[in-house]
């Protein structure tokens, strides 16, 4: 019986060319993320369900992938309905939340930690978003510095900026700016997010778009009108600062906002931030109910493919779990994204799929048990090393094999070779061909890899 083979929606293969790409962007912001100092963590892929639910807002708490009871429980909560109690991870934030509410006595702070796993969204597909993917994030806890804000973006940049990714702007924002926005707009406490959620859209459907949604949405006119006269800013920082100001002065919570916002553009500009990387965007919203300071996304010129980084405070999540608050910001980088950017810009240059840098060839059946010492040899000296496993294929397949998986240089020993104790290597790249004392083949490999 022949099986009908499908992927489960919004999941892919990754065959090794394409490992190849995304082990090279991984490598990238891991070397970064250490730079700044930042450790790695790792949790599990699904977490109890009161854990994940009511953090996210009631629109991503629908697209939670569920887990059913199991056994005599879910047999028991058929009567009740409540057939699920876990989840797939969601995103990496609320885990994280959860771990140092967990371990906070173990921990030193502030703690700064990295995480690279998949995560999953039960959501409709489109380019560049899928249901299974992975989530990388970076984040710091346990301090209520805005340069800790400051150091985030600082590492965006960096890590963008190391990518070769052209045309990419950092757009920030305030969520105390937005609660004084709201505020000075004369919209009720209770329809804060409602807002937010509205005025986020704004790269989507346009400003006179989020006009006529708040407006079908029942926020009255002059509400909507005092809305336009402030969200309507240019981006630059000092000047969109300039152009708030006004509107927000008068009011203790906007003066609070406007201080921490200059505090933390400030802390970019001490840290070489390119001032021409930053937005301040007065309509960023970013819909997460649990943001409570800075928010910052990035988005790229070309392609047109949605925020590639977003993040932001979040001052009382962990909270949640402990009791205590417990500050934290961070950012996730889509590395998804990412690499459909540096794709569609041809930005992957020459990346090898394979983890080989040598194939030793089999002359022949007779000579395969010097080809297997050979290989060993190299493999004991930390040279990566395959060794072709069919000794009755010619030598012409054979050397077009490596050529295929992109492997640099080919080793061959037959007869001749192996009775003078040498061995013949050649370079694929470029054709060069050599006779090498098989003593010093080592030390030869060894010599054109610092080279390359």
């Amino acid at each position: 019986m022949k099986i009908s083979v499908h992927r489960a929606p919004g999941t892919r293969d990754f065959l090794p060319e394409e490992m190849a790409l995304r082990r090279y962007v991984r490598k990238v912001i891991e070397e970064t993320f250490e730079l700044y100092g930042f450790q790695p963590l790792e949790t599990p892929a699904f977490e109890r369900l009161d854990v994940l639910t009511g953090k996210y807002g009631e629109e991503a708490d629908r697209l939670i992938f569920k887990i059913m009871k199991r056994g005599e429980e879910l047999e028991a909560a058929k009567l009740s309905g409540d057939l699920a109690d876990l989840g797939l991870r969601y995103d990496l934030t609320v885990p994280l939340a959860r771990v140092v509410a967990m371990n906070r006595g173990e921990l030193t702070f502030p703690f700064k930690r990295y995480q690279i796993q998949p995560v999953w969204r039960a959501e409709r597909q489109q380019k560049g978003r899928y249901r299974e993917f992975v989530q990388c994030d970076v984040d710091i806890v346990g301090t209520t510095s805005l340069a800790a804000d400051a150091e985030i973006i600082a590492l965006t940049d960096h890590v963008l900026h190391r990518l070769g990714i052209p045309g990419y702007r950092i757009h920030l924002n305030h969520r105390k700016l937005l609660q004084a926005i709201a505020q000075a707009a004369s919209i009720p406490d209770e329809r804060f997010l409602e807002m937010c959620v509205t005025i986020d859209k704004a790269d989507k459907i346009g400003l006179n778009g989020v006009w006529e949604e708040l407006a079908n949405k029942g926020f009255i006119t002059e509400q909507i009108v005092r809305l336009k006269e402030m969200l309507s800013a240019p981006h630059d920082p000092n000047v969109a600062l300039q152009h708030i100001q006004p509107f927000l002065e008068k009011l203790e919570s906007g003066q609070i906002a406007l201080r921490e916002t200059t505090a933390f553009l400030s802390h970019l500009q001490d840290m070489n931030v390119p001032r021409e990387r930053v937005s301040l965007t007065l309509h960023l919203a970013r819909g997460l109910d649990y943001y409570t300071g800075p928010i910052f996304e990035t988005l790229v010129e070309t392609p047109r493919i949605g925020s590639i980084t977003g993040g932001g405070r979040y001052d009382n999540l962990i909270g949640m779990f402990c009791g205590e608050a417990i500050p934290a910001v961070g950012t996730s980088l889509g590395i998804e994204r990412i690499i459909e950017v540096m794709r569609e810009l041809k930005l992957f240059g020459e990346i090898s799929e394979g983890s080989a840098r040598v194939l030793v060839a089999v002359f022949s059946p007779e000579t395969e048990n010097e080809a297997l010492k050979i290989a060993a040899e190299l493999r004991r000296a930390g040279v990566p090393t395959e060794v072709f496993l069919e000794s009755n294929k010619k030598l012409g397949k054979q050397f077009a094999y490596a050529d295929k998986k992109r492997i640099p240089y080919v080793i061959v020993a037959g007869p001749d070779e192996i009775s003078q104790g040498v061995v013949t290597l050649k370079n694929l790249q470029t054709g060069e061909q050599k006779v090498v004392d098989r003593a010093q083949i080592i030390e030869e490999l060894n010599q054109r890899f610092r080279l390359e």
